[in-house]
């Protein structure tokens, strides 16, 4: 059965096939240096460091230490990876995270 995302539309379906198509980390860096700010990517790449570390079982208090994400941010990561879409369990079950950050 196929997701129904209450975000779907045709320019976020034209988004994803646009990230899709690219092929390498290099690719990533160019589209989303031109598609987002700064600040957008950092806040983003948080996110994603802070799934990572919680689905390793570290503490909200290690988690805000090495990330500096606030306890919120990191109990709304928390709550997407338990009750959310799955999204984050997919990419999780796919990336290699044993060495992360090193």
């Amino acid at each position: 059965m196929a997701y129904d995302s209450r975000l779907s539309s045709v320019e976020t379906d034209e988004l994803f096939k646009a990230i899709l198509s690219l092929e390498n980390a290099e690719e990533c860096y160019r589209f989303f240096e031109d598609i987002m700010t700064v600040n957008e990517l950092k806040a983003i790449s948080q996110r994603w460091h802070v799934a990572v570390l919680l689905s390793q079982g570290k503490t909200y208090a290690e988690i805000e230490a090495i990330t500096k994400a606030s306890t919120a941010t990191i109990s709304r990561i928390n709550k997407s990876l338990s009750y959310g879409a799955e999204g984050y369990a997919i990419a999780l079950g796919r990336v290699d995270t044993d060495n992360y950050g090193r």
